[in-house]
């Protein structure tokens, strides 16, 4: 999957309805029982389309002769599949040894996506090699084509139509076409009327279906002493690659589905294909006929709501954007239905457009509530989500080459950590660019004493964390800061606030050393005898800010500053399809070549060489299936996201806005400090209109949105329309919220609500809290509360959505003329500032 962030500028119209239906919706991104889980919410789930494959079953005849003839696959998905991560683990392999320059290693894995099927091979289908996206990573074992070390009398059968005989002094030479979907063929090889062969200039690994910055090959997965191992691959769809096509909708015996394509885990031993090392193609003959193939199912990435139904415009948080996606093929399929098409941009900014009652403003969904500063709140605030926001990680074992590293350790090189606990203070020196890999080399570090050089090698780290992160030595980049998202959110203000309720890390931005000595960059101080610059910074706050203004001149190049060094990911969801691909944005080099002239970006590492941290939501680090860190919590906990740590911070969130309407972990909160088990980055969602909007069959369609969310759509499961992972379904107090909610909303200004309030319980034994539903009353914003009724155990009301349709949608109001906040991030170093805000449709 391509996640590079790229520039997006678009107006409602040109975004069209891509934000919520070009995706398909269903995933179940769940280990089976021998897979390594990515996170602690996959662990009480089971996917049942998990598959195992052996090379015993798949290669019957030939499997002794195999680099691994005990090898068993575990594939954690196979149906229902979007661009996501899925966990491909195994067993019976040997220990890896590592790539070099020139050497492929030996004893590993190669992990790949084929689309189509083997002519030859009709009664046991297996992939065709020629429609394999394969040596875009540009390794040593691991490209289409080479020059082959046999004569050319020696090249197997199978190969010879793809080989060229040796002239001279040159030897034979094979490459393998790449055939796309659309049977455009790739070839280095021409081949004339008369049967004669020649090697023309073209690249089979380098072309317009898949290079080294958009392929998602792994061309070296290592196994443990062990032979074990376990990595998680990047499924691609059409929409990253074309040339595979998988997820095209296709029509089978009258149902739409989406096209089909293969998984391939192709073991390489020490040598084969007649080379004394592996340094020849793994499609070559006899590698490629060891590969172990497993059929993928994926969803129709086509939209599938009717023609002319209406939209319905939805705007604000990036959170729930998963949720509605799944959503969407139903509520827009129910009679009168409508799409909901969400554009996400800085909650703040939508909700000041949804107080507006004198246009027809889109919904906004939020975490938070109007601020005080923008006027009366006229908003009616109905809970639909429970989410989270996460930090992700992708970091691969590297045990140091120097001094003493216990053996047990450097039996596990190469394989992921999958547990990484962070304190608020730990987070608060990511976020502040304090550790000094995280600044452009070639700067003056001074100012930065003797801190660590990325958050692996500091004490404060190492003391919470498993003493085998001692051994490891890491120097990137990408491990001193986090991979954060451009732009103004609700989830940027929850995580500062998180960091702000803990004294610890207070002490430390306001210019306090830690224990061990480390000091946070001055640029970054909350107090202004501290600051550089001599003003404070201003926390919490709803960006990610890059406040270092350090500039690096390299002679001859352009200047590399922050945000050129470390720069933005386009999102929450970017940040952990990053994590997945191991790409930690790091800067390449100069390249005098581009017109104009620019810095390269560097490409993915491979498994086993990842090492880089984002902030990113529940939703997407399930999506990807990556690893999420352990947070402490108020009560002194280090907690994982889950379902049950999400239910846990809901029970002692305390009213944060809206006359208590809305919610939010407080971590400085009495009921906080009593949550043992919960998850101190818990986030509602809420969909806020306003009762005063003109049109009534704006606010019927609206109230039907909320009463689906939170009713049917919160039974957890992979099909449409279902709550799917990255979410825990809304405890009961909150559906009762939302229908009061709702109502209020569809009845409009005039008419009477019954709005509910929060309990004042003060014991964590206490049930869920009530939260409050809002309706304004007059002009002067004040709400109008009444008791709520007595929580009970979460459940799901059953609400058909049958919003009426609108002749004519009604325009964007005053978002017409919002511009999306853009940031190119990565692709040739271009030197930005830190954007404002942000503005775009949802595509997955």
């Amino acid at each position: 999957m391509n996640v590079l962030p790229r520039a997006r500028r678009r107006t409602w119209v040109a975004s069209g309805l891509t934000g919520v239906l070009t995706a398909g919706v269903v995933f179940a991104l769940v280990a089976g029982p021998s897979v390594v889980v990515a996170t602690a919410a996959h662990a009480d789930e089971v996917t049942s389309s998990a598959v195992t494959v052996t090379a015993k079953d798949q290669d019957p005849t030939g499997y002794q002769d195999a680099p691994f003839p005990d090898l068993a696959v575990t594939v954690s998905q196979t149906k229902g599949l979007i661009a996501q991560g899925i966990t491909v683990s195994w067993t019976g392999g040997l220990r890896s040894t590592e790539p070099t320059a020139g050497n492929g290693g030996a004893n590993f894995l190669q992990v790949f996506q084929c689309w189509g099927d083997d002519p030859g091979s009709p009664r046991t289908p297996r992939p065709d090699r020629t429609t394999c996206q394969y040596g875009g990573a540009l390794t040593a074992g691991g490209m289409r084509d080479s020059t082959r070390q046999i004569p050319y009398s020696d090249i197997p059968l199978q190969d010879q139509p793809y080989s060229v005989p040796g002239r001279g002094i040159f030897p034979p030479y094979t490459s393998i076409p790449f055939v796309a979907r659309d049977k455009t063929v790739v070839s280095s090889i021409d081949t004339a009327a008369d049967g004669t062969k020649q090697v023309n200039a073209t690249s089979v690994n380098t072309n317009q279906f898949f290079t080294k910055y958009t392929t998602n090959e792994v061309p070296w997965a290592g196994s443990s002493a062990d032979g074990a191992g376990s990595i998680s691959f990047e499924v691609q769809t059409a929409a990253q690659s074309p040339g595979l096509g998988c997820g095209n909708a296709v029509t089978e015996a009258g149902t739409t589905v989406g096209a089909s394509c293969w998984l391939v885990i192709l073991p390489r031993g020490t040598a084969d294909n007649g080379s004394t090392a592996i340094t020849d193609s793994g499609l070559f003959w006899d590698s490629w006929r060891h590969a172990l193939a497993v059929r993928l199912g994926f969803q129709p990435i086509d939209a599938r709501c009717p023609e002319g139904a209406a939209e319905r415009q939805l705007a604000g948080s990036e959170l729930v954007a998963l949720a509605v996606t799944s959503w969407q093929p139903v509520v827009c399929n129910q009679q009168g239905g409508s799409v909901y098409a969400l554009l996400t941009l800085p909650e703040s900014d939508a909700l000041a457009t949804a107080n507006r009652a004198d246009s027809a403003a889109p919904m906004a969904l939020t975490s938070r509530s109007l601020p005080s500063d923008a006027g009366p709140d006229r908003l009616s605030y109905a809970p639909v989500a429970l989410t989270a926001l996460t930090i992700a990680f992708g970091i691969d074992r590297a045990p140091s080459p120097f001094g003493h590293v216990d053996d047990k350790y450097r039996a596990r090189a190469r394989q992921p950590f999958t547990s990484l606990n962070l304190t608020p203070r730990l987070v608060a020196k990511l976020l502040t660019d304090s550790y000094k890999r995280a600044i452009p080399t070639g700067a003056d570090l001074a100012y930065l004493g003797k801190n660590p050089e990325v958050i692996t090698s500091d004490p404060d780290f190492l003391a919470v964390n498993d003493p085998e992160w001692a051994s490891q030595l890491y120097q990137t980049p990408a491990l001193a800061d986090v991979i954060s998202p451009q732009g103004r959110s609700d989830a940027a203000w929850a995580l500062w606030s998180y960091v702000l309720a803990d004294p610890e890390a207070v002490a430390f931005l306001n210019g306090e050393p830690d224990p061990w000595g480390m000091r946070v960059n001055p640029w970054y101080s909350t107090s202004a005898a501290v600051n550089a610059g001599g003003t404070a910074l201003t926390l919490p706050r709803e960006d990610f800010p890059r406040a270092d203004p350090v500039e690096v001149r390299p002679e001859g190049q352009a200047p590399i500053n922050l945000v050129a060094w470390r720069p933005y990911a386009n999102d929450l969801d970017s940040v952990s399809g990053l994590v997945l691909r191991g790409d930690g944005l790091t800067l390449g080099q100069w390249d005098p070549t581009k017109q104009p002239p620019g810095y390269s970006k560097t490409g993915r590492t491979t498994a086993g060489y990842h090492a880089l941290i984002g902030v990113s939501d529940f939703a997407a680090s399930s999506r990807y299936q990556v690893m999420t860190a352990s947070l402490r919590n108020p009560a002194g906990a280090f907690v994982a996201v889950s379902e049950k740590s999400l239910t846990a911070a809901a029970s002692a969130m305390t009213g944060a806005g809206a006359g208590g309407a809305v919610l939010a972990f407080d971590s400085s909160s009495a009921e906080a400090r009593r949550a043992a088990d919960a998850y101190p980055l818990a986030l509602p969602v809420y969909a806020a209109a306003s009762p005063r909007l003109t049109d009534s069959v704006l606010r019927k369609s609206y109230a039907d949105f909320i009463r689906y969310a939170a009713g049917v759509g919160q039974r957890r499961g992979p099909d449409v329309g279902q709550l799917p992972d990255g979410y825990a379904p809304l405890p009961q107090a909150w559906v009762d919220q939302a229908r009061v909610a709702a109502q209020a909303i569809e009845d409009g200004a005039t008419a009477l609500a019954t709005p509910v309030a929060t309990s004042t319980a003060s014991s964590v034994a206490t049930p869920l809290r009530a939260a409050t539903a809002v309706s304004a009353t007059g002009d002067s914003g004040q709400p109008s509360v009444a008791p709520a009724p007595v929580p009970s155990a979460t459940g799901a009301a059953s609400a058909a959505l049958a919003g009426a349709k609108t002749p004519d949608d009604p325009g964007p109001g005053a978002l017409a003329a919002a511009v999306p906040g853009s940031l190119l991030a990565g692709a040739g170093g271009a030197v930005a500032v830190p954007l404002i805000s942000r503005l775009r449709r949802r595509v997955l």
